[in-house]
């Protein structure tokens, strides 16, 4: 499955890059599964996604808890969270 991964603020400072657009493999069935997985990408990875219990996650643009299943999604976004000010 080819899903387009975004990134934001302090996610998107750690990998290094906004967004990218990934062919998931065919265990990677839940947004946890898929913290896990980015995980063990690389150092860049480890660091942005040390803390995943503190990441959240939207589908195609809605709020996603990290138990969502993401079959067919094509937008995934990461980002921590957030306060007003």
């Amino acid at each position: 499955m080819s899903v387009k991964l975004v990134y934001f603020a302090w996610v998107r400072e750690r990998i290094g890059f906004g967004d990218e657009t990934i062919d998931l493999p065919p265990e990677i069935t839940t947004v946890a599964d898929l913290l896990s997985w980015l995980a063990r990408r690389g150092e860049n990875y480890a660091y942005a996604f040390e803390k995943a219990a503190f990441i959240r996650a939207a589908i195609d643009k809605k709020h996603a808890p990290h138990t969502t299943l993401i079959t067919g999604a094509r937008e995934i976004a990461f980002f921590p969270p957030m306060t007003g000010g």
